[in-house]
């Protein structure tokens, strides 16, 4: 007779003992995966100091002054009297113009006054003689009267003829072209044996007043309101004129070896760049500064004593473009603290506002942390991790 298969007591109880042992190391081990150490990262503790503090920024060479050198009366130009890309002085004489036509024409006024003049002689003399005449009823008077209006009439007459021959004295003192400013003098664009225009619109030459020349920059609107409060409240200490000094780069990266300082903002914000244009003089005796070059200008803006300076890397930008860093407070946990920023110095930004002296900033580990994680802070060595270069 066949007996129904049976399992063993022991080995039920071995397969239990077995279970709940695997059961209980799977407990274990996820338990000790919930208690990772808190995340090292790497901090700086801001501290106040005195920062030298500049703003660099592009701009462009413009010329203190120009003139158009044009024509006012209409000639043949006989003689060029400059060397081309020289330096001229102001009334130095540039060109001659045919006067000949405007001789003429003071020879004739000339003569028109004098004439004007000899009539006024004689009308005076007989209002004279009929002033006693008059009194005796010799004659009449309205012979009297007309005398008188003879006169008077040629005393206007002479009135007349000197506005004829100032104005033919002008065209013809025109007929001599003199430089109006002192400056370098470009290339002639008309020659001798053409004939130049009274009122043309081309010019005969341009003088450019190189020495001193402008430097125009585009300078963010909220900067120049910052430049501007913080002079005024004292916290930038500009030079002993209250001027803030400029400096210069070239195209090529040498710097120029005069300094300069602002002397002019402009008085409406450019819409669209939300910019204001900065004029700064500078002196170019040795004329290297031309008009059109392209430099970079480093403004200036003094010492600020109480700098709070944040490493570049350490700060980020939120979806709106609002700059922000994560700092570690006494409990080592990470808070969002939004800054800030006013100015760069070398690899640094800084901040105006959101962080005090004593506040630890996270700058290596940003990517591996959140608000509110615990971290592990250590001193700021200054190179990235490996896992943070990636």
């Amino acid at each position: 007779m066949n007996r129904p298969f049976r399992f063993p007591v022991a080995a039920a109880f071995l397969s239990a003992v077995s279970l709940f042992a695997l059961t209980g190391c799977g407990r274990k081990s996820t338990q000790q995966a919930g208690a990772l150490p808190p995340q090292q990262v790497q901090v700086i503790t801001v501290q106040a100091q005195p920062v030298h503090v500049s703003t660099r920024l592009p701009g462009r060479l413009e010329a203190f002054e120009i003139a158009m050198v044009r024509p006012q009366v209409t000639g043949v130009i006989q003689k060029r009297l400059f060397t081309e890309g020289a330096d001229v002085v102001t009334g130095q004489q540039l060109y001659q113009i045919d006067p000949s036509a405007y001789q003429a024409v003071y020879d004739s006024a000339s003569g028109q006054l004098a004439q004007a003049r000899a009539n006024a002689a004689t009308a005076q003399a007989k209002l004279e003689r009929y002033g006693p005449l008059v009194k005796a009823h010799a004659v009449s008077k309205q012979e009297y009267d007309d005398a008188l209006a003879s006169a008077r009439s040629a005393d206007a007459q002479i009135l007349i003829a000197k506005g004829q021959v100032e104005a033919a004295s002008v065209n013809l003192r025109y007929t001599k072209v003199d430089a109006p400013i002192t400056g370098r003098i470009g290339r002639s664009l008309l020659t001798v044996g053409a004939l130049a225009t009274s009122g043309q619109t081309g010019n005969l030459a341009v003088i450019t007043r190189l020495d001193p020349i402008y430097v125009d920059v585009n300078l963010p609107a909220v900067s120049l309101l910052r430049l501007r409060r913080e002079v005024a409240s004292g916290r930038i200490h500009t030079s002993a004129d209250n001027t803030v000094p400029v400096s210069l780069e070239m195209e090529d990266g040498s710097v120029y070896d005069l300094s300069g300082k602002m002397e002019f903002s402009e008085v409406n914000v450019d819409e669209a760049t939300a910019t204001v244009i900065v004029r700064a003089v500078f002196p170019n005796p040795k004329k290297l500064l031309l008009p059109g070059m392209y430099v970079h200008a480093t403004l200036d803006e003094g010492i600020d004593p109480n700098a709070l300076l944040v490493p570049q890397q350490a700060v980020s930008r939120n979806t709106h473009g609002d700059p922000q860093v994560l700092a570690v407070d006494a409990d080592n946990k990470v808070i969002l603290r939004p800054v800030t920023t006013s100015a760069t110095h070398d690899a640094d930004w800084i901040i105006s506002s959101g962080l005090k002296a004593g506040d630890r900033v996270i700058v290596i580990g940003l990517q591996k942390v959140h608000p509110g994680d615990k971290v592990q802070p250590v001193p700021f060595g200054g190179d990235s991790s490996p896992e943070e270069k990636k």
